[in-house]
């Protein structure tokens, strides 16, 4: 590695760096709403089986928050380690959203450290749930910002080019780029759904392992009503992207559609293979569908990959990535929704072995349409680092010691996904929540845990 390419390794190693930052950035992001929801039910109903859920959930979510504080760091020192040329032309157009981001971390970690250290400090519990807005506003926040920095580099705005490079700056301008709007709010919806999505995954598992306490039961019904909503909002918010692809990056859209001539009424394709002269073979068709998923219109024109230089367009394997975000976001919508009627058809059980165990799938699943969707996002910019201005290429650093950097944050990522999962286990595999429940309201109706 130490011999190969500066360009390549740096890519990689972005990659690595954002592949695991993602999943932490996302809890930081879903967790706060889960939490908050759920300590809200619990006040409202002086039902303490939500209570319980919002204190263990909170003890759980300190781990993420600080490995995401490590890798967050990662990703900045990186920009400038292994991306000089982009944060010299760039850099101080996108230093206000950076900032902001940081501001709004620090924001989310003061509130938290006031939420965890309050609990029954106050006559009314009310008081202490407004201090969960915050941490839900600082987690969605820091999204919204650092999401910004990303939708600049697909649609660059708010400067001039001059001779020095790039001149007349308006930060707002770049920020509120024509891509942050749906960028932000795909973002965020697929957060607060692969959340919800993990937290019901946990509570099917523990069901399967016999532990069919009200408190499970509970849990289960909160987080898969959520993930049901959430899957409606981000189908939505799916839709308003690919609105936005088909006006300002038709090229990323058809390269993920395997759309090669511009026609009416196109076709939608799913999976598949590219036979001889990139002809797709094996796919799933659609008749229409990409003309309305772009306009709204079965009989709009789509424009086709033709219509772009070759050394333009990105890379066609990011259609799969387009296709297995797509699928599991159906997945999640559909499975949600069985386990809603079943829940409200008395004849059926929604705890059945097979329901439980298709909601014990959409927790990783869900997690692995967030890596999908944003390999998808990065790979379907390039050649660009900065579209229409800078390549990739030109934007590396030339360091010869970059495979070592590469190496050193492999380790580290390793070190911290392993701590993580071991002080995550530690704090609730010897402390199950049917047991902390009875100490902390002796009072309450035992569960049916057969």
């Amino acid at each position: 590695m130490m011999d190969m390419d500066p360009v390549l390794v740096s890519r990689l190693l972005t990659s690595l760096t954002l592949v695991f930052h993602i999943i932490f950035a996302t809890l930081g992001v879903g967790v706060p709403l889960m939490i908050s929801i759920a300590e809200f039910i619990g006040i409202k109903k002086n039902d303490p089986h939500y209570s319980m859920l919002a204190r263990r959930w909170t003890r759980g979510f300190v781990i993420p928050v600080a490995i995401g504080v490590v890798t967050g760091t990662a990703i900045g020192l990186q920009l400038s380690l292994l991306w000089p040329q982009f944060m010299q032309v760039a850099g101080n157009v996108i230093s206000l959203p950076l900032f902001m981001e940081v501001f709004a971390f620090f924001f989310e970690a003061i509130f938290l450290g006031i939420y965890l250290y309050t609990w029954d400090r106050f006559k009314n519990p009310m008081t202490h749930w407004w201090f969960s807005l915050p941490i839900v506003i600082g987690g969605a926040l820091s999204a919204v910002f650092i999401t910004s920095v990303n939708a600049f580099m697909n649609t660059p705005e708010g400067f001039t080019t001059g001779a020095g490079g790039f001149a007349a700056i308006n930060p707002i301008d770049a920020m509120f780029n024509p891509a942050m709007p749906s960028k932000v709010f795909h973002v965020l919806t697929s957060a607060y759904l692969t959340v919800a999505a993990i937290l019901a995954a946990i509570a099917a598992f523990s069901m399967l392992r016999k532990k069919r306490t009200e408190y499970h039961k509970k849990a289960l019904k909160l987080t898969v009503t959520l993930t049901f909503l959430f899957s409606i909002l981000t189908a939505i918010a799916g839709d308003v992207s690919a609105k936005f692809l088909a006006e300002h990056q038709p090229e990323k859209l058809a390269a993920a559609e395997w759309h090669f001539e511009t026609e009416e009424g196109a076709d939608l394709v799913l999976f598949g293979w590219l036979g001889d002269e990139n002809t797709p073979a094996g796919v799933l068709r659609f008749p229409g569908l990409l003309s309305f998923l772009a306009y709204g219109d079965f009989q709009s024109e789509v424009t086709g990959l033709e219509e772009f230089p070759e050394e333009e367009r990105p890379p066609l394997w990011i259609h799969y990535m387009f296709d297995f975000m797509v699928v599991i976001g159906f997945f999640l919508l559909g499975v949600s929704l069985l386990y809603i009627l079943s829940w409200k058809i008395k004849r059926w059980n929604e705890h059945n072995k097979w329901m439980l165990w298709l909601l014990v799938a959409s927790g990783p699943l869900a997690m692995l349409a967030i890596e999908f969707g944003w390999i998808f996002a990065e790979e379907g910019r390039q050649p660009w680092i900065l579209r229409g201005y800078m390549l990739v290429e030109d934007a590396a650093t030339t360091s010869p010691y970059v495979g070592l950097m590469f190496l050193l944050f492999l380790g580290l990522y390793i070190v911290l996904g392993v701590l993580g999962v071991i002080v995550l286990r530690k704090l609730f595999k010897n402390n199950p929540a049917e047991e902390e429940l009875e100490k902390k309201y002796p009072t309450i109706e035992k569960g049916d845990n057969t």
